[in-house]
């Protein structure tokens, strides 16, 4: 077997290597971890609240269906459904709201006088009253897009109490699903139109609120600590979609690129037929640059203010290419430093054979590095702090 064969057979299985690496990685990418943070029942509940420094002088029940949501822009999400509440006769007569008044606030709500809560039930069962809303209002969250195509977002309606100058806290109504259990999805509609995305779980928690101040009541430090009660639904990303739009351009660039290194050669017969020069593979490559411009450009529109996402990085890494195959074509027809022999090696065998190892062998640093930001707890750290 020749030199060529040989280095051609090696490539080929480090490049089966290294896919089959990149794929791996994608799957762990696309993985969603379960928040240890989840309310599954009563007794979470009870048992997060006992942890308080001051206990509630009132619970009340509360629950939520959602009925449709929408991404309105990368900070902004409208949902829609509704929200209902127990209020016991004798226990929660003080704070009771009367007819027309809204017993919570949703303190995300971007414009609330945009967005609509109006009651629709009262009703009266035994030794209580139940009072349902139906709400649209569009949430102003902060979601993290790093790893877009493989994000997932966890949407959440936060909840304070429509009374602050007493000690109230929001408690799911567990009662009012069929399950509530970590694996469970509940509170949401099965037939939502989710468009490019997939349901992924849902679930309630808590959160203390980050506020500095008592809001002017003075009374205690309850409204500093306030236990905020969040419906989370996490839901993931179509990968497809995102592949077929971004990936298969990025894919067919790299092979056409790939196609011009191997046009690249001395031989006379193959000269002729490829009809080989630098300035033919310089000119590929600038249009192949404006090719890639433009469709980062269109990527980078749809996340503004964003830091760099996991996609964008592959095209970095194809502005690289390109600069890389236009100074190896240079340097190769130059001859001009002759003491590059892994260029002039057997016409520029090493560069073509090097070709796809390198650019699954980024590729994978490239997941890997992401993967470890998703994993890392100084990551889960800020993205909490964020959120």
């Amino acid at each position: 077997m020749s030199i060529e064969k040989k280095v051609w057979l090696v490539s080929g299985f480090i490049t089966l290597g290294l896919a089959l690496v990149l794929f791996k990685l994608w799957i762990d990418l696309n993985h969603f971890d379960e928040d240890p943070t989840q309310l599954p029942d009563q007794a979470s509940v009870d048992a997060y609240l006992q942890d308080l420094p001051d206990l509630p002088e009132y619970q009340v029940r509360t629950g939520i269906f959602i009925k449709s949501f929408s991404f309105t822009g990368a900070s902004d999400v409208h949902v829609s459904g509704y929200i209902w509440q127990h209020y016991e006769d004798g226990v929660h007569d003080a704070i009771k709201p009367a007819a027309g008044e809204v017993g919570f606030t949703l303190p995300e709500a971007a414009d609330a006088a945009s967005g609509l809560i109006e009651e629709v039930y009262r009703i009266d069962q035994d030794g209580s009253e139940l009072i349902g809303w139906y709400f649209e209002q569009t949430l102003r969250q902060t979601f993290d897009y790093t790893s877009y195509p493989f994000d997932h977002k966890t949407v959440w309606v936060r909840f304070w109490p429509g009374e602050f100058d007493v000690n109230v806290a929001l408690i799911p109504d567990f009662s009012a699903y069929p399950a509530t259990g970590p694996d469970d999805i509940f509170g949401i509609d099965n037939r939502i139109v989710m468009g490019t995305w997939e349901r992924e779980n849902t679930y309630f928690d808590y959160r203390l609120s980050d506020l500095d101040t008592t809001l002017g009541i003075g009374r205690n430090e309850y409204q500093t600590n306030l236990p905020e009660l969040h419906y989370n639904f996490v839901i993931k990303r179509n990968f497809a979609n995102a592949f077929i739009v971004h990936m298969i351009p990025l894919i067919v660039v790299t092979m056409l690129l790939f196609g011009a290194v191997m046009t690249v050669t001395r031989r006379p017969n193959l000269v002729d037929r490829h009809d080989f020069s630098t300035s033919t593979v310089i000119g590929t490559c600038s249009v192949l640059f404006f090719v890639i411009l433009l469709a980062h450009v269109q990527l980078r529109e749809g996340f503004a203010g964003s830091p760099v996402i996991y996609m964008e990085s592959f095209f970095f890494l194809m502005y690289l290419m390109l600069l890389a195959v236009s100074v190896n074509t240079y340097f190769f027809a130059a001859e001009a430093v002759p003491s590059l022999w892994f260029i002039h090696y057997k016409d520029n065998l090493i560069p073509k054979a090097a070709f796809w190892p390198f650019v699954l062998l980024c590729m994978v640093i490239i997941t890997a590095y992401n993967l470890s930001l998703k994993e890392s707890p100084e990551q889960e750290v800020v993205i909490q702090a964020q959120n």
